[in-house]
């Protein structure tokens, strides 16, 4: 908008100056010559000026068209989503589970929240592009199953000279126990100084999911190493499958829910 005004306010200073070069029938002083060419050659230049200007506002108001069109719906406008409703968010990978038959599930996360992609439709080549921190753009339906708030059905596709973002995982230790601890699902977390309750495999016995049962004052909490997710890595496999009652573990992950808070495991310190 500055452009157009400064554009036409050189036009109003050429035709001015034009109109300045006209004489009357009885001037009392004679007025100089003006260089016709010169003006005509300034008239150009404001014309081509001021056809730019007007170009400049016809692309702003496209890209906003644009904009608006496109349906991309803020964290805060996918949270008040009603189940089953189609949406369309913009988002970055921080981590997936294992590509399989065309699908692919993924923990997503930006400035302000977390989305689960369930069974996200992809080809095994656009798999290997899902680094942590790539941005995406995903079209599904958001559901839910047992507590668990994700998007299914779901298609999408790289953003273009998108930017990157991962998220640091937030100590949620004092949010245990809470109302407010569901606020944070699916986000990257910490719970600090939890002691070892309990491990168990499913279908009692290794090589498949971890459940891990911590508690912290006095209150029991369930955590699961999800073994599509980061089952393969042997030595952090060994490493939870090992944990012994009573040691104190500072532990990281993915704030999935399943009946209740049951996060991901991702990252285990013992102390």
């Amino acid at each position: 908008m500055k452009k157009f005004t400064a554009v036409c306010a050189a036009a109003a200073l050429v035709l001015t100056l034009s109109a300045c070069g006209k004489t009357t029938e009885a001037p009392v002083v004679e007025q100089p010559e003006i260089d016709t060419d010169a003006l005509a050659s300034d008239l150009n230049d404001v014309a081509d000026q001021f056809g730019e200007a007007l170009s400049d506002l016809d692309t702003d108001t496209d890209t906003d068209a644009d904009a608006a069109d496109d349906g991309v719906m803020s964290y805060a406008d996918y949270a008040a989503a009603a189940l089953d409703d189609e949406v369309t968010v913009v988002t970055y990978v921080q981590a997936h589970q294992s590509w399989w038959d065309n699908k692919i599930t993924v923990y997503c996360q930006d400035q302000d929240g977390a989305i689960f992609l369930y069974e996200l439709a992809c080809s095994e080549e656009d798999a290997a592009k899902l680094t942590e921190g790539v941005q995406i753009k995903v079209t599904g339906f958001k559901s839910e199953w047992a507590g668990e708030t994700e998007i299914t059905d779901a298609t999408f596709e790289f953003v273009e000279g998108g930017d990157l973002f991962v998220a640091a995982p937030k100590d949620l230790t004092d949010k245990l126990g809470t109302d407010e601890l569901i606020d944070y699902q699916n986000q990257k977390v910490i719970f600090t100084d939890m002691t070892v309750v309990s491990v168990a495999f499913k279908n009692d016995q290794p090589g498949d999911d971890i459940y891990v049962t911590l508690s912290k004052d006095g209150a029991e909490y369930s955590f699961c190493l999800e073994y599509y997710l980061n089952g393969s890595d042997q030595e952090f496999y060994d490493l939870v499958s090992g944990l012994e009652a009573g040691q104190v573990v500072d532990v990281e992950g993915f704030l999935y829910w399943y009946e209740g808070a049951n996060t991901h495991i991702t990252s285990v310190t013992v102390k």
